[in-house]
């Protein structure tokens, strides 16, 4: 006879607590913020409109590391900069990487970017002290306790009062579709990972992509190829003239337009067009930018077209853009039906708390540092809000407040901005910020 054993005692469920945190409409899963360590601004990402951003927190009187934080999933300073091929030398880039409040003088046009832009972007972290950590991965924003966001890391989690997004769009290569693409018995990859020209020396390369990097790849790539042969899907638009600052602003505007339909962004160099210089000219009078349409299926081969066109490859490069990086923003929902976040000025319309940099139209040098400053002017507006509504933070607490008078520019700067910007956007824009209205972000261009 089997013994018999005492019965257990059910097993209790903890209790919840009664009633929910309210969140936001349109808001994720929150997380509990016990063991986050507690900021008022985190901003995420360190390229060009990163850095901007951080800038502009430590003018409006914020210190880094103990009221906002700069993290980078890159091992390095440089952002996309330090991932670009060897053969782009700084020469051909001069003023595209330019940062608020330090120049670049002196660098030698031969070297490669990544060196001369990285070690600028080093030394411009040190200079103002911004304290950037890496390599840190942001995982996922969520809701957390007390209206404040959780970001969770590779390094724990990060509660912060508003968010500055930088991420860019480099670790989000685009890759289209066709149909035979698995079957091609060359090489495939993505301008990402150009690696200069000499490894296509006697290659069949097609080129896909009507952008500036196309044709820039596809220029040098036919210097040494047995031959090539250029695709897009729409016709190349070349631009005669001078890109000054009024259309520089046409072409941030039409970008602008889809964000604010909610539609997914566009690049600037989109709308802008290609450049008809020197290179461009001798390039299409020897026949290397005669386009062909976008065939219809990759064969074993090489690519095909419906009315029986073949063309026999080795490599096809996709030169065909990259898309925004901000799946972890997806918790809060912050996308319209139309596939994109819609913005008001720089700030997300579904989330105050959150502000894109870098994300459609100022995802180019045209707009990323005014919108870092943009950002900037409407955060440091909310957390005085927060602050005079009794929510808790420094600047509740007594302590110097974001824009105050007792605030100290980076490395004692006076309030005339030194990237030549003009005084209005950053001590009386802080000061507008501290009178509790809204400062409405500006169209960037």
């Amino acid at each position: 006879m089997l013994p018999i054993l005492p019965r257990r005692a059910p097993r209790r469920r903890p209790r919840r607590p009664r009633g929910k945190i309210r969140r936001p409409s349109g808001v994720g899963r929150s997380v509990n913020d016990f063991g986050a360590r507690n900021v008022d601004v985190v901003v995420v990402g360190a390229g060009q409109a990163g850095l901007s951003a951080a800038y502009h927190l430590r003018r409006a009187g914020l210190v880094p590391g103990r009221d906002f934080v700069v993290l980078d999933h890159a091992p390095r300073p440089g952002g996309a900069w330090q991932f670009r091929w060897p053969s782009l030398t700084y020469g051909k880039v001069h003023g595209m990487h330019a940062l608020p409040g330090m120049e670049l003088t002196g660098a030698d046009g031969d070297r490669p970017s990544s060196e001369v832009i990285g070690e600028y972007f080093a030394a411009y972290e040190e200079r103002f002290g911004l304290g950037v950590r890496r390599p840190v991965g942001v995982r996922a924003v969520r809701e957390g306790d007390g209206g404040r966001l959780a970001v969770e890391t590779s390094d724990g989690v990060w509660s912060a009062r508003a968010l500055v997004n930088a991420t860019g769009t480099w670790d989000r290569p685009f890759w289209p579709r066709y149909p035979g693409q698995e079957t091609f018995r060359g090489r495939q990859l993505h301008t990402a990972g150009y690696p200069g020209p000499e490894p296509f020396a006697g290659q069949r390369v097609v080129v896909v992509g009507g952008g500036a990097s196309g044709t820039q790849h596809l220029m040098e790539i036919a210097e040494v190829a047995a031959a090539t042969t250029w695709v897009t899907r729409r016709p190349p638009v070349f631009r005669e003239g001078p890109f000054d600052e009024e259309a520089g602003r046409a072409a941030v505007a039409l970008v602008e337009e889809r964000v604010r339909r909610g539609l997914p962004p566009r690049s600037v160099v989109s709308v802008t067009g290609l450049p008809l210089n020197d290179a461009i000219r001798a390039a299409r009078e020897n026949g290397v930018l005669d386009r062909l349409p976008m065939f219809d299926r990759i064969t074993p081969r090489g690519v095909a077209w419906d009315d029986g066109r073949t063309v026999e490859a080795d490599v096809i490069l996709w030169a065909t853009g990259f898309r925004a990086a901000v799946d972890h923003l997806s918790p809060l929902r912050l996308r319209e039906p139309g596939g994109g976040i819609r913005l008001e000025g720089t700030r997300a319309a579904r989330d105050e708390r959150v502000h894109l940099v870098g994300y459609g139209p100022s995802a180019s040098t045209i707009g990323a540092n005014r919108a870092g400053r943009a950002a900037v002017r409407e955060i440091v507006a909310l957390l005085r809000r927060g602050a005079a509504d009794g929510e808790s933070g420094r600047a509740a607490d007594g302590e110097s407040s974001p824009g105050s008078e007792s605030s100290r520019a980076p490395d004692g700067e006076s309030s005339r901005a030194a990237d030549g910007e003009s005084g209005r956007a950053t001590s009386s824009g802080a000061a507008d910020s501290l009178s509790g209205r809204r400062v409405p972000a500006p169209v960037v261009g």
